[in-house]
């Protein structure tokens, strides 16, 4: 993966009406341990990282870089939007394209934070980068994020097997 080009970064933090969208700062560092490292937030991404290495090796200020957001609540971080361009996939339809990632911790599930969080970051894409697809992977059975996914406009382009599962790819065509 790499970066998104020449977009402004960081951009003024984004509001929506519970959250705040911002780049990542060195007080979000235990949120991004306690993220890295739960088994629920990783039950379908191969597995949490081990506690005391990510203490070890995370640095200050984790995921700086445009297109990383850190979404908070109230202060507090609760989750990670990830936007950065697939330049290595295993599907040739997503090289090239913008790749959108999330990960929230288990306490902000199922209150409809990663669906609000996930569409102000791609409306500050299509503004920085107007006329481009994004892409999206996921295991078909997180039934979850396979909801969030069409929730946010994405379309199966196929499934394919790796990291031992059937995974989706799915395609946000660019907004006009």
């Amino acid at each position: 993966m790499a970066d998104l080009g020449h977009v402004a970064w960081p951009p003024e933090p984004i509001r929506t009406e519970r959250l705040v969208l911002r780049e990542p700062e060195a007080r979000d560092r235990t949120r991004f341990v306690e993220l890295l490292a739960s088994p629920e937030v990783h039950a379908y991404l191969g597995g949490p990282r081990p506690r005391d290495v990510l203490e070890r090796e995370l640095p200050e200020v984790p995921e700086r870089w445009p297109g990383s957001f850190v979404v908070e609540l109230g202060g507090v971080m609760i989750g990670h939007i990830l936007l950065r361009r697939a330049t290595e996939h295993r599907r040739p339809a997503a090289v090239g394209k913008a790749d959108l990632g999330y990960l929230f911790l288990p306490t902000a599930w199922g209150h409809g934070y990663a669906a609000e969080a996930c569409a102000a970051a791609l409306d500050w894409f299509d503004a920085a980068l107007p006329g481009e697809p994004v892409v999206l992977t996921t295991q078909s059975a997180n039934v979850a994020s396979m909801r969030l996914a069409a929730k946010l406009g994405f379309s199966e382009v196929e499934r394919f097997h790796a990291w031992d599962a059937e995974q989706w790819l799915g395609m946000r065509p660019p907004a006009m």
